[in-house]
């Protein structure tokens, strides 16, 4: 038997097509019942339970209880950053879904990755973080860190900085977007940006979906934060 991680049983729990689906649904960082995510799957409420049970086993579910109901969740960042990476692979290997429709411009502008800013805005907030030195790379977890002037940058936002250290989280990491096929910022920064942008009322998640929609006062807000990077259309 050959030594390291097992990556077998990881490609086998992801690789069911139900599973896949159950994971997909997801990845927008919402609980769901076991009942909304059999229906995203197509399968019955028994299937979607032994579905559950395995990925729960296997490390890539979590579950928590709320009176009657079972709430399911992925099991944390890295198996949103792992299935966002599998997305971007498929997408290069042509790997596409035939179902398509008025969504699909949107989520290629801006959607949830897990917790997260993914799609055409993130990536460009990404590059203009990078181009103005407050991004670096790092051997720390993670493969980035803030560079000084990125965290006189980050703390001007009013982001908690000490909390994002102290956390065991790498607060940067590159995560790289199905879409886009470049980097968008993950970890424990991308989220807190992505949670700060909400709370100024910049952007809004659409409900029962990965969509981020950017508000006109977003917009402008974010073209001023992030120069050269935003599109003004």
């Amino acid at each position: 038997m050959k030594d390291g991680p097992d990556i077998a049983r990881i490609g086998a729990l992801i690789g069911d097509p139900a599973r896949a689906n159950i994971l997909s649904a997801l990845m927008n960082g919402k609980a769901l019942t076991a009942t909304e995510l059999a229906a995203e799957a197509g399968i019955t409420g028994q299937t979607a339970s032994s579905h559950l049970k395995k990925m729960i086993e296997g490390g890539l579910l979590s579950q928590n209880k709320q009176g009657r109901h079972r709430y399911f969740t992925l099991a944390g960042p890295e198996v949103g950053a792992t299935l966002e990476a599998l997305m971007g692979l498929a997408a290069r290997k042509g790997h596409l879904r035939t179902r398509t429709g008025p969504k699909d411009p949107a989520l290629r502008n801006a959607r949830v990755c897990y917790d997260h800013l993914a799609g055409d805005i993130a990536v460009r907030i990404f590059d203009n973080l990078s181009a103005r030195g407050f991004l670096e790379a790092s051997s720390d977890k993670g493969g980035l860190r803030l560079s000084p002037s990125g965290s006189d940058f980050v703390s001007s936002l009013g982001i908690d900085l000490a909390a994002l250290h102290a956390s065991r989280r790498p607060m940067c990491r590159a995560c790289l977007d199905w879409s886009e096929r470049r980097n968008h910022l993950a970890g424990g920064l991308g989220a807190a940006m992505l949670t700060w942008f909400e709370k100024q009322g910049w952007v809004m998640r659409e409900p029962d979906s990965r969509v981020v929609h950017i508000s006109a006062r977003g917009r402008s807000e974010l073209f001023g934060l992030f120069p050269a990077a935003w599109p003004q259309k």
